[in-house]
């Protein structure tokens, strides 16, 4: 009897267990929705990079920028640009967002930029009033010119974080 009771238990346990773990796996990818390659989120802050190895030029080294909640209807926006040694002049234009549902796609709310001359590092920041209830990103071009050499030239961005 003692056996049998066993038996019973350890199947019932073994079986909510892989209940439980399949259900949780489940919920995280019906719940992420990808638009334009950032994913909609809940999260308060969001960090976006320039791709590993297609950044990287004779002079530019890679660019970032971010976005966070800032209080009420408020995101704070940096966007920052690195070249490998000094250069000419480097920029960092940032373009924050808003998701459209409609169109399933983002929309351009502001944008701000800081450039500079001779020098390896530029930034720029920036609190934006937006309206509540979307998802904002932020989407950063970095440039670097150096001499005569083409202009280089790349882009990074953040996922979409919900502003309640």
């Amino acid at each position: 009897m003692k056996k049998r009771i066993l038996s019973v238990m350890s199947s019932l346990v073994m079986a909510g267990c892989i209940l439980g773990t399949s259900s949780v796996a489940v919920n995280a990818q019906e719940n992420e929705k990808i638009v334009d390659g950032s994913v909609l989120t809940t999260d308060d802050t969001s960090t976006g990079r320039t791709e590993n190895g297609l950044e990287r030029g004779i002079h530019l080294m890679d660019g970032e920028c971010s976005i966070s909640k800032a209080g009420i209807s408020r995101v704070y926006c940096y966007g920052s640009t690195t070249a490998n040694h000094e250069v000419d002049k480097l920029a960092v234009i940032t373009y924050v967002q808003r998701y459209h549902k409609d169109t399933d796609d983002w929309g351009q709310v502001d944008w701000f930029m800081e450039s500079k001359e001779t020098d390896y590092f530029v930034y720029a920041t920036k609190t934006v009033t937006v309206d509540r209830g979307y998802y904002y990103r932020v989407w950063a071009r970095h440039i670097v010119r150096k001499g005569d050499d083409p202009v280089e030239e790349t882009y990074s961005y953040t996922d979409g974080i919900k502003v309640p």
